[in-house]
């Protein structure tokens, strides 16, 4: 397992290095957010081709990753056209000058590299690993949790991009539809299907330690660089906004107060 996880970090510092080199003429490190999704899909890939490939879980695995990864690319993709850098990315372009080009090789997309290799430890023990041939309630817990949470995130990723197709929308707070139970549908939607994937991988020996990677996901999108960081500029920047914070759950979906 040892040689796999080192060809699994391997890969991807080789990928966000060739991200950051395409980052450089485009003057956007923003493109990394791209790649986090679809980074998951190609270590999940090389995992399964380099594996044993002896049961259904060790292909539903890598299949239901890409699905996920492969989507959440093409979104983020397609919501950043034409929109320039994200701001994170320009506040530190700002502070290092000069030094930000070479420094957001190691700050930004190494760190992110590494991140990645390191959550994505479930996909890797769960082709390396013994485990039971047939599909155990686990697996089925496991694959529901994903569904839930893909349909969590795709769904409200949705309804978010036709909101803002609306001019009149400018300004407004988006409280229908999953919006309305909880004020961020897609990250709640992307921590559940990591619970998934390590439902998935649970019944392999040894595997008990990996919750370590649904644990981090969810850490990251609730204090790093997600619920948190983005409510932080919503409340600065939508008059409503904090009303709605007031009635809707912050993460797990819940009628709002009032109703």
């Amino acid at each position: 397992m040892t040689e796999s996880a080192l060809l699994g970090v391997a890969a991807a510092l080789v990928l966000m290095t060739l991200v950051w080199a395409t980052s450089l003429p485009k003057g956007d490190v923003s493109i990394i957010d791209i790649f986090w999704g679809p980074g998951f899909a190609l270590l999940a890939i090389i995992y399964y081709v380099t594996g044993p490939q002896a049961t259904l879980r060790q292909l539903l695995v890598p299949a239901l990753v890409a699905i996920w990864g492969v989507r959440l690319g093409l979104y983020i993709f397609w919501r950043g056209r034409g929109k320039g850098e994200d701001y994170r990315y320009a506040e530190m372009r700002r502070k290092w000058g000069a030094k930000f080009p070479a420094l957001s090789l190691v700050i930004v997309f190494w760190l992110q590299a590494i991140l990645l290799w390191l959550i994505a430890m479930p996909l890797l023990v769960v082709q390396r690993s013994g485990q039971p041939d047939a599909i155990t309630w686990l697996d089925a817990l496991g694959l529901l949790l994903f569904i839930v949470g893909f349909a969590f995130e795709a769904v409200g990723d949705f309804q978010m991009a036709r909101f803002k197709d609306e001019p009149a929308n400018k300004g407004r707070v988006l409280d229908s539809g999953l919006w309305r139970y909880t004020r961020h549908p897609n990250y709640f939607g992307d921590a559940l299907l990591w619970w998934g994937f390590w439902l998935l991988t649970a019944s392999a020996t040894g595997a008990v330690w990996t919750v370590a990677s649904p644990l981090i996901m969810t850490i990251l999108l609730l204090k790093v660089s997600g619920v948190a960081l983005l409510e932080k500029g919503l409340a600065q920047t939508k008059p409503h906004y904090r009303d709605y914070v007031r009635r809707t759950s912050s993460f797990i979906p819940w009628p709002p107060k009032g109703d």
